[in-house]
Order: structure tokens, then C-alpha cells, then sequence
């Protein structure tokens, strides 16, 4: 299986959608396809403030990831962060994912971005363990706090 990334189009926010619905399933919480299908068009049209790219088995999509533009003093400069990444579950555990952080890696370093920043469910040992084989560390003492700003 060969795994290549494009990046995603207007015509693939509905495959997008489908991703992020079941993201949020496998993560217990529930989407609101209208907010997500909104903020997929958004990025796709401000390369400044981010990109969505598909990561494709053989050619057939079978994820995702997001990944947003930041700056932060405390890196010292400009930062990254993985905003969403899915996989299909076929095709976890087999090095998708390890191939899909690399992949992000290399459009952050070309981006000349400092840091690359993700989160992970606490409970999600799977997931912590591949983020720390390819050098997230987690930051004991700090938790993601977040506030919405708008309904």
C-alpha cells in the first residue's frame, strides 16, 4: 500500500465532512456537519491560515488532516497545529499515521514553522504512544484550555 497526501479541494469537503463525522464518533463527541463543512471552506480559501491535505492509500482517500498556522514567543516564531487528523479504521496500524506526521512535519519545515503542537484524549494510549515515537513530548503542567467565542 502506498500512501501519498494532496492537498484537498472544494470539491472534497463533502469526503471531509464524512471524516470529521466519524472523527468525532471515534472520539465520543458529537459533529455539526454545517460548522465543519463552514470552516473546511474557509480554510481552503486562506492558504494563510492553514491547509487540509487527504491521505490517500493507493490513491483512494482514506483520511485527513488539519493543520493551522500560529506564532508563539516561547518557540520563537512561528508554530503549528495539528487541528484534526483521521484515519479510517482499516488502515490505522500500519504506519499511516507515523507516515501522516512526518508528512505534516515536512510542510511545517517548509513553512519554516518552529514548533508543531497536537492534542490527544487522555484516555487514547494508542494514540499518545505513536505521537511519542516520532518526538511529541507531552508538557506535564499544562493543560489545553479552550473558550468559544461564538455559537
Amino acid at each position: 500500500m502506498e500512501t501519498t497526501f494532496r492537498q484537498a479541494e472544494l470539491a472534497d469537503v463533502e469526503t471531509l465532512v464524512r471524516f470529521h463525522v466519524a472523527l468525532n464518533e471515534y472520539d465520543g463527541t458529537v459533529a455539526d456537519p454545517v460548522r465543519a463543512r463552514l470552516g473546511l471552506q474557509l480554510l481552503m480559501n486562506r492558504e494563510d491560515w492553514g491547509g487540509i491535505w487527504l491521505i490517500c492509500a493507493d490513491e483512494k482517500p482514506v483520511g485527513y488532516i488539519v493543520l493551522t498556522w500560529g506564532f508563539s514567543l516561547e518557540f520563537g516564531g512561528r508554530d503549528a497545529f495539528v487541528d484534526e487528523l483521521y484515519i479510517e479504521e482499516g488502515y490505522r496500524g500500519q504506519g499511516v499515521g507515523r507516515q501522516t506526521l512526518a508528512f505534516a512535519e515536512s510542510v511545517c519545515q517548509a513553512r519554516d514553522i518552529q514548533a508543531l503542537h497536537l492534542e490527544v484524549e487522555r484516555d487514547n494510549a494508542n494514540a499518545q504512544a505513536v505521537y511519542e515515537k516520532v518526538g511529541f513530548e507531552k508538557r506535564d503542567g499544562y493543560f489545553l484550555m479552550s473558550k468559544r467565542l461564538r455559537p
